[in-house]
């Protein structure tokens, strides 16, 4: 049972890591593109030079805030399957290792 523990813990922790560094890099791509295709829009239903600044950080600012919150969520989500098929594997082979250990 401690070895349970340990091994969703430290999967826990591995799996959110990973997860939260992709995910990060995925949302600021996504932030990127829809800040740049919303500030075009702009841009071009207005038609001011200044617009296009204010726009594109008012729409980068959004969509990253945006973004972030969905990859954060869903970070969590993927990091917790994983950690929870981990760390029920290697029980699994930590009781399959014991009985064989007590059949010798």
């Amino acid at each position: 049972m401690v070895s349970l523990m340990v091994s969703l813990m430290v999967s826990l922790m591995v799996s959110l890591l990973v997860s939260l560094m992709v995910s990060l890099m995925v949302s600021l791509m996504v932030s990127l593109l829809v800040s740049l295709m919303v500030s075009l829009m702009v841009s071009l239903l207005v038609q001011a030079p200044v617009s296009l600044m204010v726009s594109l950080m008012v729409s980068l600012m959004v969509s990253l805030l945006v973004s972030l919150l969905v990859s954060l969520m869903v970070s969590l989500l993927v990091s917790l399957m994983v950690s929870l098929l981990v760390s029920l594997m290697v029980s699994l082979l930590v009781q399959v290792q014991s009985r064989a250990a007590a059949a010798v």
